[in-house]
């Protein structure tokens, strides 16, 4: 089951501040947000990688072992139209956000101008230590500056991590995708 979360921008202004993790230094405060590069390609594969593991392992009934995970010429789109950001430590990338712009329109619904999070990674060895936070800080702003009336993405529902992150953020579920997986009865 995934769950699709979503929230207002005007209630995310107040937002999420970050939490302090008590420690002299955070990692969060030596990381800069900056738009994704073609050379960071490699980096943001390998962590794409480390997340699709995950789904692997959760749902092998669903998702199969590929590679690449981002081919280089959809990374290269994302890239030409703006919406790779990656998150950078040392000279590392560490994390990163993909996302598109979704035009809502017609029928029942009120046009709106949705920044979606196609994906967002941290590395393995740095989360819990305050990236996801810095990242999605500099989603939002990019949200009020480019006025979107809202911010969507989808998580996995065995992701309790980033579901407790994006909580704190303010998401509430918005839909619920449900399957049925014994078709042969």
């Amino acid at each position: 089951m995934r769950f699709m979360v979503g929230m207002n921008i005007r209630n995310a202004i107040k937002g999420y501040g970050g939490e302090k993790y008590g420690k002299e230094e955070r990692v969060e405060d030596m990381v800069t947000i900056r738009l994704a590069a073609e050379q960071d390609y490699d980096a943001v594969e390998r962590i794409m990688r480390q997340v699709h593991n995950m789904h692997v392992d959760w749902r092998p009934d669903i998702y199969i072992d590929t590679d690449p995970i981002l081919p280089h010429d959809m990374y290269m789109a994302h890239l030409a139209e703006g919406q790779a950001i990656v998150a950078e430590a040392a000279g590392e990338v560490v994390g990163l956000v993909i996302y598109l712009t979704r035009n809502i329109s017609g029928g029942p619904m009120k046009a709106r101008r949705v920044l979606f999070v196609d994906s967002m990674a941290v590395e393995e060895r740095y989360r819990g230590q305050g990236i996801g936070h810095k990242l999605f800080d500099y989603v939002l702003q990019l949200c009020r500056e480019q006025r979107y009336d809202g911010l969507e993405l989808q998580v996995n529902a065995r992701n309790a991590a980033a579901r407790a992150m994006y909580e704190k953020y303010g998401f509430t579920e918005k839909s619920i995708n449900m399957e049925f997986l014994d078709i042969n009865l």
